[in-house]
């Protein structure tokens, strides 16, 4: 796996275990990143990831622990310090949904939603605020939905528009560091997070919704998410950037 360098950038990746998480760090490894796996519950399939990279060629790390947390994200961040000497961009890919009428919801998923999504983001954020060097980049990660406004997503939407918030705020105050603070807002994506508890019916529906006709897939995620990462996506800056294939 090549290296852009001798000390090519380093990476962490919160989520990185599966998913759009999963399929960013394999970008940021074949780009030459030294990764960092972040896994909340399943430490097997980080490690595994791990294997594969270091397998072709590549530098990876798994770290664990509950985004929520600043303890254990102080420690994640630590960890991946010390592996690669530094760290120049953080992927913010952690996230659960509860999908459920407003009217309807519990309001222990309610703050479970929010305690992963917004105080979990500003966790991270704050972590990476504190550490990312020059040149470096903060990748959030929103939903598509904050333009559908679907019904049984207010909890998960609610989250998201924080998120959004946290990141365009965290832009400004990073202000003269050459730091950039982006988020992505993907459409529906062929994910476990977005497959679990749909029938295939909604998911025919859902798919059919963009004009190009089929769900997204993590890949399509990677690529915008590895060029905001990238010194060629530096001038971006400040945004939530919708990748759904044309929806909204």
């Amino acid at each position: 796996m090549p290296t852009s360098s001798d000390t090519p950038r380093v990476a962490l990746v919160t989520g990185g275990s599966g998913g759009i998480g999963k399929a960013v760090v394999r970008r940021l490894a074949r780009d030459g990143y030294a990764v960092g796996v972040h896994y909340s519950g399943n430490e097997a399939a980080a490690e595994a990831l791990v294997g594969e990279i270091t397998a072709a060629g590549g530098r990876a790390v798994a770290v664990g622990g509950d985004v929520a947390d600043e303890h254990a994200m102080a420690a994640a961040f630590d960890a991946v310090e010390a592996a690669f000497g530094g760290l120049d961009v953080v992927v913010h890919t952690a996230g659960i949904m509860r999908l459920r009428p407003i009217a309807e919801l519990d309001l222990a998923d309610f703050d479970a939603v929010h305690r992963t999504n917004v105080r979990g983001t500003f966790v991270v954020d704050q972590q990476a605020a504190r550490r990312l060097r020059p040149g470096g980049a903060l990748v959030n990660f929103s939903t598509s939905v904050m333009g559908l406004q679907l019904p049984a997503y207010g909890a998960y939407v609610a989250s998201k528009g924080a998120v959004e918030a946290l990141t365009l705020v965290l832009a400004r105050e990073l202000r003269g560091r050459d730091v950039t603070v982006n988020a992505v807002a993907p459409g529906p994506t062929a994910t476990p997070l977005f497959l679990d508890g749909k029938d295939q019916e909604t998911v025919d529906r859902l798919a059919a919704q963009p004009p190009l006709e089929r769900l997204g897939t993590p890949e399509d995620i990677a690529e915008l998410t590895a060029f905001l990462a990238s010194p060629a996506g530096h001038w971006v800056n400040g945004q939530n950037i919708r990748d759904n294939g044309g929806i909204v």
